[in-house]
């Protein structure tokens, strides 16, 4: 590259590294975001003011507005959203009813923002490009076009569907940033991994409970099957068959009983709900979230699949709450002995209910300052942003 490392040694505003952050994907829109279960959505915007702090220049490039303080570059929504009016549809109507037209109107649009953030990029207008959601994988081969460096986040399991198995495994030359090291194992060994960053929560955002109801395990996600809900409320009420204090299980999250292809939640979860079942619904509100952790003997995440991350885990010891999950994809990696219980995944159901049930017996031996404290150190955003800000330079002064 042409530019040199002095060039960016400095927070003047004449030598800030200019970053283009990319988040293709149409849910990072104002009017979709509250609505579903993205993670990687909330993370780019908090990323890129935090990026701001760290003295980068950073332009969003996102499909539609978003509440940031940060420039951003949209695409034009406008044919799609004439489409919308015809039907009498929101987004996420079009969605449920007509998933296969959905997402090739979203794919236009993907291209559209790529496009633009890889020209501005060959204009001299940035330094670095960041695709920071890339589970459509458009930027992939055109990232190659681009005369600036390219870095890529990925936030599933780079082998979780059939379309990333078939492709991912092309790219290992490009620049990526894992956000676990279990997440690696998805991807060939020879992957030109840059640098490996976990997720980071706002210290002020979270708070924890200074008397916890202490009564209930939570549950929070996305209730779908990978994510194993059925496991926990077999765990819960096998525990409860001899335990002294009966506990709930209380469940915070989206089901898809709508979705014709998913019948997770009218099969396996609803006729459950009662008794020491109990459904809160989807917790739009970030202080209910926070409250409602804040509040659980224990957080229980007993997922099925690799998880790469896992940003409950996170949000849940930022509200000083203790851990208990299964040993997939990254949960090792944030939980430890001092914040959780990790259980073993076995092919054996009944044992790994067993296993999850026996754990919320050790829970009383995990204080919750120090999963608080836990989070402080390895979990904030201003972490995060120092982390990224430093792969920056790096790929920068290349």
């Amino acid at each position: 590259m042409k530019n040199s490392t002095s060039a960016f040694s400095t927070k003047t505003p004449k030598n800030k590294l200019r970053l283009a952050l990319v988040v293709p994907h149409l849910f990072i829109h104002r009017d979709i975001l509250p609505q579903v279960i993205f993670s990687p959505g909330q993370l780019a915007i908090e990323l890129a003011e935090g990026l701001v702090k760290e003295g980068i220049d950073v332009t969003l490039f996102t499909p539609g507005p978003v509440h940031t303080t940060v420039p951003v570059i949209t695409a034009d929504l406008s044919y799609f959203e004439a489409e919308l009016g015809r039907r009498g549809d929101t987004y996420l109507d079009l969605l449920k009813k007509h998933p296969a037209t959905f997402v090739g109107l979203a794919r236009q649009v993907q291209s559209e923002i790529l496009a633009k953030a890889f020209k501005a990029a060959n204009d001299d207008e940035y330094d670095v490009v960041h695709v920071y959601t890339n589970e459509e994988d458009l930027a992939l081969p055109f990232s190659r076009l681009c005369t600036k460096p390219v870095v890529f986040t990925h936030h599933d399991p780079f082998n979780f569907l059939v379309k990333y198995k078939n492709n991912f495994p092309k790219y290992t030359d490009l620049n990526w940033i894992s956000m676990s090291y279990a997440q690696r194992q998805t991807m060939p060994e020879d992957t030109n991994w840059v640098a490996n960053i976990y997720h980071g929560l706002s210290q002020r955002e979270y708070t924890h409970a200074e008397q916890p109801a202490n009564d209930y395990i939570a549950f929070l996600g996305r209730i779908v099957q990978p994510k194993g809900l059925h496991l926990a409320i077999k765990a819960v009420k096998h525990y409860n068959k001899t335990a002294s204090q009966p506990l709930k299980l209380k469940i915070a999250g989206k089901h898809y009983a709508d979705v014709s292809n998913d019948d997770y939640w009218q099969t396996y979860i609803e006729p459950e709900i009662g008794g020491p079942v109990e459904y809160v619904g989807f917790i739009k509100d970030m202080h209910k979230k926070n409250a409602f952790l804040a509040n659980a003997k224990a957080l229980m995440v007993p997922s099925l699949f690799d998880e790469p991350f896992g940003m409950v885990l996170i949000e849940a010891l930022a509200s000083g709450t203790p851990l208990i999950g299964l040993d997939a994809g990254a949960i090792p990696e944030i939980i430890t002995e001092k914040n959780g219980v990790l259980v073993h995944k076995s092919d054996n159901d009944s044992l790994t209910i067993q296993g999850l049930a026996e754990s919320i017996d050790s829970i009383d031996r995990i204080s919750r300052k120090e999963c608080r404290e836990d989070f402080e150190k390895r979990f904030t955003i201003e972490r995060m942003c120092r982390e990224h800000a430093a792969a920056y330079y790096k790929l920068a002064t290349k």
